[in-house]
């Protein structure tokens, strides 16, 4: 009896099944060009990202914004007050359960297809294993500039932008073995960590001008 060359119906669904694996633990990059790119959501993100605040100068309002992020976790590890602005980063575990589950869940299926095209006579390889998420660095910047001023003092606008930069752990696409240590750059769109940060920033902005 002649045997199929191609590959038998029980490998091409495992295939697809590792594949929508692997899409699944993998979700959507945010590349440094589309980083800075503007698209339809911009506007949005900007209403997201800004607040105005009235102050007596820039000095304090920067001094508010810093201690806002610092009681968020974050470590500032740059200010520049002639410009208006700040840098800060916390570090955190970046392991997801849902991406674990999935590499474990991929594993198993791989090696269930290895074995069943093992025997139907199929010589292909498509095992793919992919990386998962290891170690995050959160960052913000902040810039904050002045829009008009007063015999009262001055009104001045903040704008803060939340971003992560992500490293993965090791991986396997056929018989090529992904070291770990990839990066990936991913812009922080959830507007509750937006929320928290200006909530607090008004807190600050109170107590520096009530002093205490």
């Amino acid at each position: 009896m002649r045997r199929s060359g191609g590959p038998k119906p029980h490998c091409a669904f495992l295939l697809a099944v590792l594949l929508l694996l692997g899409a699944c633990a993998s979700g959507p990059r945010t590349t440094s060009k589309e980083f800075f790119q503007l698209t339809p959501e911009s506007a949005a993100n900007k209403s997201m990202q800004t607040r105005r605040f009235e102050m007596s100068d820039g000095d304090e309002l920067l001094s508010a914004s810093a201690a806002a992020l610092q009681d968020l976790g974050f470590q500032v590890t740059e200010s520049n007050r002639a410009l208006g602005f700040l840098r800060a980063a916390k570090e955190r575990s970046a392991r997801e359960r849902g991406q674990e589950w999935s590499q474990g869940l991929t594993a198993f299926f791989t090696t269930l297809l290895t074995v069943l095209c093992a025997a139907g006579g199929s010589t292909s390889s498509a095992i793919y294993v992919p990386p998962v998420d290891l170690h995050q660095q959160i960052n913000a910047s902040l810039i904050a500039h002045p829009l008009e001023s007063g015999e009262e003092g001055a009104r001045f606008e903040v704008r803060v932008m939340f971003y992560r930069l992500v490293w993965k752990g090791e991986g396997q696409s056929g018989d090529i073995y992904i070291p770990p240590g990839e990066q990936k750059m991913e812009m922080i769109r959830d507007a509750e960590i937006y929320q928290r940060f200006f909530a607090r920033l008004n807190k600050s902005v109170f107590l520096e001008g009530e002093r205490i």
